[in-house]
Order: C-alpha cells, then sequence, then structure tokens
C-alpha cells in the first residue's frame, strides 16, 4: 500500500538522502557502555530475590529520516539486564525480528553487546563477538537476527544496542513495557511528522510514570532531480536541494517498577494483558498531496478475502462431494441431522494436521485427497460440502486464544488466524461448526476458538458482520459415589461418571491416547491407596452422549478395627485446590465456557457406628447470578448422602469480581474437605 505513493514521490523528483535536525532533545535514561558497580552486587535486589532476572533499563526511540527511496524509521534500542539466577540466562540471549518484502528489507545496524561480571573486587567487560550473531528465517516476512552475549553467569550484568532502519513506514515499532521478568524502567520516544497519521493503542494494567507530548519543526533536506517542489510548510527550493520543515509530534512514554507479567490460570495469551502501545498507520498526507489512507476497513478486509482464491476461491469447490453427500440427505429432512452428518463426513476424511491458518494450503479437492490438512482447509472443505448440500454456509475467521484478543476496532487481516463454518438454518436458527476435532460433536466449537468474536463474512460484503464466539456446551461432570466402610477403616466402592461437553470431549482425547489400561492405571495413581478390580466404559464413540464410566475401587484400611475413624469422603471426587493463589489479579478469568459440577455420595457405615455430627448444609452464591455451590447431607438408613453441586454460569469473569471468585472457590473447597468422624457406638 505504501510502494505506490513512495514510487510517486519518486516520479516528482526525490532522488538522494536527507539530514534530519532534531525538534527537542532529552537526556536518555541509560548510556551504553557506562554501568553502576552496584548493579553488579546483590545488594539491590533483594525485592527481586524470586525473579530469575531483572530488566533495569529498556530505552527504545523511533524516528523519522528520509534516504534515497524516501522518508523511513530509525529505531535505536538500549537494553540492560540483570542476571540473577541460572534460569536467567536465557535472558542474555535476544531475539530481533526484522520484516521483508519484495526484495526490501529492514536492516539492523549498530549492533554492540557487552557482559559485566565483578572478578575479585574489579568489573570485568566482555564484548559481543560478531561469531555469536546469527540470522534466523521465523516466518515468511520475517527474519530473526539473534546473538548471545557472552560469559553469562548468576550476577552478570548484560546490555545490548542497535539500530534497525525500515522503510515500511506501516511497520512502525510498537513498544512492550512488561516482561515476564520485572522492569525498573522502560521508557519509548517517538517523533512522528505530520505526514504520517498512526492510531496508538495502549494496552495493560500498569500505569505510566512520564507521558508528555510536545510539537516542533524538524528540517529534511531532500535533493531534488527536476525543478518540481514538494511544498508545504518551509518548502523551498534552492539549487536542487530543497528544504522541508514540517511539524513533529514527539511523545514519550515510561513505567517504573513494572511488575512480572505472572502466567495465571483461566487467562488467555499473555500478550492480551501485557502493558505496551502498538502503532497502525492509517493514512499518509504528504506536502501537495491529497490524504492516502492506508488503514484498511473491515469492508474491504472481507473483499479481499472473498477474491483470494485460496479462500473464497474454495468455498464453491465442493462437487466432487456430490455422490457421498446424496444418501446422507436422504436419510433424513431434518436440516441439523444434515448438518451434523455433513460433519461428520468431513470430520473422518480429513484429519486436522495442528496447524491453524486463514486460508487453504492448496486447494479443499487436494487436502481431502491427501486425507489431511490445516484448520483451514477442513473448515473451507466443509463450508463447500455445506453449499454443495444446498445449505447457507458462510465463513466466520477469528483469532484463537493462543493468538490473542481480536481488535474489533482496528481492521487487520493479521488480527485473523482461523476460520470455521457459520451454517443458516430454517427458522432463524444458526449453528457455529468446526470440523478439526475427530472427538467433538457437531456444534462444538474447540476451545481455542472461543475467544470473543468472530467477522462473519458473507457473499456481500456489506452483509458481513460480527457474531459472539459462544456456546452451549459446558465442562459437566456427574458422579455417583457408593461407599461402603467398614470397622477398620477401610472403603469400598462403586462409582459412576459421565463426562459430558467440553469435559467429555477432554476425556475421550485421553482415552484415545492413553488406552483404557493406563487410563485406569493414571486414575489409580492420582488417588492414593487406591485399587480398581473393573471397570467398564460406555459411549466411547457417540459424541453427542457422555462418556461413562462404572467402576469399582478398594482403599485398605488398619488391620484391626478402630473406634474411631476420620473419612473425608470427597476428598477424592471434588474439587481439589483452589485455582486461584494470589490476593488480587488484573485481568478477567477466563474459563471458556460455563461450568456444571455433581457430585452425590451415598456412605454405609460399619455396623455398630455412627458420626459424632452430622455436617451442615451450605449454599453458597456469587453476585449476579455468577455461580453457586450448594453442599446438602441427609441421614439414610445405614449412613448418610452427601450431594455437591458446582454450577459457574459465566464463560468469563472481570478482574473486579475475582476476590468473590477467590473467596467462593476457598470456602466450597473447605466445605469439601470437612472430615467426618465416625465413632463406635458405646
Amino acid at each position: 500500500m505504501i510502494a505506490p505513493l513512495l514510487r510517486r514521490l519518486l516520479l516528482a523528483g526525490f532522488c538522494a538522502g536527507a539530514v534530519v535536525l532534531e525538534a527537542r532533545a532529552q537526556t536518555a535514561p541509560i548510556k551504553f557502555g557506562k554501568i553502576d558497580e552496584a548493579d553488579l552486587t546483590s545488594q539491590n535486589f533483594g525485592a527481586d530475590s524470586a525473579a530469575a532476572a531483572v530488566v533495569l533499563c529498556d530505552y527504545g526511540i523511533s524516528r523519522f529520516d528520509y534516504a534515497e527511496k524516501g522518508f523511513r524509521v530509525l529505531f535505536e534500542r538500549t537494553t540492560r539486564v540483570k542476571i540473577l539466577k541460572k534460569s536467567g540466562y536465557d535472558y542474555a540471549t535476544v531475539r530481533v525480528p526484522l520484516y521483508h518484502k519484495e526484495g526490501r528489507e529492514e536492516k539492523i545496524t549498530s549492533l554492540k553487546g557487552f557482559t559485566y561480571n565483578l572478578v575479585n573486587g574489579q568489573v570485568v567487560k566482555e564484548k559481543l563477538d560478531s561469531d555469536a550473531i546469527f540470522k534466523e528465517e521465523s516466518t515468511p516476512n520475517i527474519n530473526v537476527r539473534k546473538f548471545t552475549l557472552p560469559n553469562v553467569r548468576e550476577g552478570s550484568v548484560v546490555e545490548y544496542t542497535y539500530t534497525v532502519a525500515s522503510e515500511f513506514t506501516f511497520n512502525f515499532q510498537d513498544w512492550t513495557f512488561q516482561s515476564d521478568i520485572p522492569v525498573r524502567w522502560s521508557e519509548y520516544r517517538a517523533a512522528i511528522p505530520e505526514y504520517f497519521d498512526y492510531k496508538m493503542l495502549m494496552q495493560g494494567y500498569e500505569p505510566l510514570a512520564v507521558q508528555e507530548r510536545n510539537d516542533g519543526l524538524t528540517q529534511y533536506t531532500i535533493r531534488w532531480s527536476s525543478s518540481i517542489t514538494p511544498g508545504g510548510n518551509g518548502g523551498r527550493e534552492a539549487g536542487g536541494v530543497a528544504v522541508v520543515t514540517p511539524t513533529v509530534t514527539n511523545y514519550r512514554w515510561a513505567m517504573k517498577d513494572v511488575p512480572a507479567l505472572r502466567e495465571e490460570p483461566y487467562m488467555t495469551t499473555a500478550d492480551d494483558y501485557v502493558a505496551k502501545i502498538d502503532f497502525e498507520l492509517a493514512g499518509v498526507k504528504m506536502p501537495e498531496q491529497p490524504y492516502q489512507m492506508v488503514a484498511g476497513s473491515w469492508t474491504k478486509i472481507d473483499m479481499e478475502l472473498l477474491q483470494d482464491d485460496n479462500f473464497g476461491g474454495q468455498l464453491n469447490r465442493g462437487g466432487f462431494l456430490k455422490d457421498q453427500l446424496a444418501p446422507l440427505l436422504a436419510k433424513t429432512t431434518d436440516p441439523t441431522a444434515q448438518v451434523a452428518a455433513i460433519h461428520e463426513l468431513v470430520r473422518r476424511s480429513v484429519k486436522h494436521n495442528g496447524n491453524n491458518g486463514l486460508m487453504a494450503t492448496s486447494s479443499v479437492r487436494r487436502a481431502y485427497d491427501q486425507k489431511a490438512g490445516s484448520a483451514a482447509d477442513v473448515n473451507l472443505l466443509l463450508i463447500a460440502a455445506l453449499r454443495e448440500a444446498g445449505f447457507q454456509a458462510n465463513p466466520v475467521v477469528l483469532s484463537t486464544r493462543a493468538h490473542g484478543r481480536l481488535q474489533t476496532s482496528v481492521p487487520l487481516l493479521s488480527r485473523f488466524n482461523y476460520v470455521l463454518a457459520h451454517v443458516q438454518l430454517p427458522g432463524g436458527q444458526q449453528m457455529l461448526v468446526d470440523a478439526t476435532e475427530e472427538l467433538a460433536p457437531c456444534g462444538m466449537l474447540p476451545h481455542r476458538c472461543l475467544n470473543g468474536q468472530g467477522r462473519l463474512i458473507m457473499p456481500k460484503s456489506q452483509d458481513s458482520r460480527w457474531v459472539e464466539l459462544k456456546t452451549d456446551d459446558r465442562l459437566t461432570s456427574y458422579r455417583q459415589v457408593n461407599l461402603t466402610l467398614d470397622e477398620t477403616g477401610s472403603l469400598k466402592g462403586k462409582v459412576h461418571q459421565e463426562h459430558a461437553g467440553y469435559l467429555g470431549f477432554n476425556q475421550r482425547e485421553k482415552l484415545r491416547k492413553l488406552g483404557e489400561k493406563k487410563y485406569m492405571e493414571e486414575l489409580a495413581t492420582d488417588h492414593e491407596g487406591w485399587s480398581i478390580a473393573k471397570y467398564d466404559f460406555k459411549e466411547r464413540e457417540t459424541l453427542n452422549k457422555p462418556l461413562t464410566l462404572d467402576y469399582e475401587f478398594a482403599s485398605s484400611g488398619g488391620e484391626a478395627p478402630v473406634s474411631i475413624i476420620y473419612l473425608n469422603p470427597l476428598r477424592d471426587f471434588g474439587a481439589g485446590k483452589n485455582p486461584f493463589l494470589h490476593e488480587d489479579r488484573r485481568f478477567p478469568v477466563d474459563f471458556g465456557t460455563r461450568l456444571d459440577e455433581t457430585v452425590l455420595v451415598n456412605l454405609t457405615l460399619p455396623a455398630g457406628y455412627e458420626l459424632e455430627e452430622m455436617p451442615k448444609g451450605m449454599v453458597l452464591d456469587l453476585p449476579d447470578g455468577g455461580g453457586r455451590f450448594t453442599y446438602g447431607v441427609q441421614p439414610g438408613p445405614a449412613g448418610l448422602q452427601i450431594v455437591s453441586r458446582l454450577a459457574l454460569s459465566k464463560p468469563v469473569y472481570s478482574a473486579e469480581e475475582y476476590a468473590y471468585l477467590r473467596e467462593f472457590f476457598g470456602r466450597l473447597i473447605a466445605k469439601q474437605s470437612e472430615r467426618l468422624v465416625i465413632k463406635k457406638k458405646v
């Protein structure tokens, strides 16, 4: 998109480089090559003792200059890191991504690095060797320059600096303030001429210590090959040399003492929550030229996808399946059942190779013939088959949970990395369908796809819209446990369990991987003292029904009768441990789907024994109907019955709800962990 504009500028007469005078200079927060000797001791890092390393300072600045082919961005970075543990050695290896396309590439220059160690009270400084710099290919458009700083040990300080020159002004350097280790100071500056219009997207939960903006003038000196002048602010011609002085906006952002971003249960990718700023080129306004919009629109992206042979071009190529579809459609007139039959045909015919993707790798026919393909191959084939069967089926493009949250306000094709099928049924019903999972029933979306919204691409781009990526399937489990206790404390149990929804899918995958024997061996190992005598699985292949397992187990007590027995009947069947250990959390708890877990225990006591005290029931509710836990106990003719049920009615809980959720789990687990005191009658 930028290249045609640059070509027009060259035709207008630009032919040589530029000299840039900074509008405003500020003292940098770090000076490469000069460190504080105190940073080589451990005295200043007590608060970071749990960390593998600490970023002492990370400083970057992006500015424009004018080169032979037009404006380019120069990005300069200097970083200093303290290594605290052996596990932090990886922070001495740096990867710099460099974009390239159509014979042009970003170039790295002025790469230097040092390692500092304190040896016998003296600072020893070792230089980065050029032999330690390597080039790797990451993606078709990204090469990585990788280097490792020398002689790193516990207590070392490493630092490096480099400059990246980029002709791709749309690829303005983003900046990440936060890391998975603590950051003492992170600062980014940007000087942007008025010719370039960037959207700036700030995200994260950490406060800025510095946020400044001021305007100044910067001179760009440009040599001319004709009498055509650029005009604009300060433009003039003098002996083939033009000087333009556009307004340049200078930005400065900084964060101080940024905590490490910790991985926590039930979160999507950490990239969704890390403190950072992203830049998106919206348009370019050169002197004496109209504003050129660069940023795409969702409508334009819709059209591009439909016109792409590896996407829209595959959607009507299901004719080769005609003979296989006819008998499936003849079996039933129920549209939902017909869709399920087509889903099964595709699911069994083409195995997902584990790769995601938006575009077909070649063609849906080839994927069918090879019996394997990417998620795009599988699901574009599914759409083609549904259309061949007469259904109104269209693609939904999305970003998976690991790829990151989709910003619907930023129209970028790169935000998508997955496609599945949307089917419009009679009566206004609609389905989202994915055929990549061999053990998932029709209508169950892979958990990786439960990530906000997706873009429904309609044949007429003006009809395209956003759809919620949600499902009625839950994480569902039901256990009925009949326990018989004897006077030695030994237990015998008969268990009937059903796993449905996403839990059923997970357990079917585990069962497929391990086989029945190893599955049961692992189950016994997870429960201390258990031996499992016999078991029986049902509905293994009936994917729309719960996976059922019936088994019998025994666990030994003592060798002789005892007068008091302590028993926790839900120890092996309850929630286990509280997954929410930290007191606070700044980002949502994202289960992806709802949860429903029921345990019913019938306990038979040995003859001549009784409960010292009957347990009390409990009802816990989350605010705003977010969930409920109930625990009920009632006496039986030979013992008692306990019913424990946990229901979470929301797939996502906000950070503001975290404290309630943490307390909720803490109290329910405490209740499930209560021991029964069973005494011999006097």
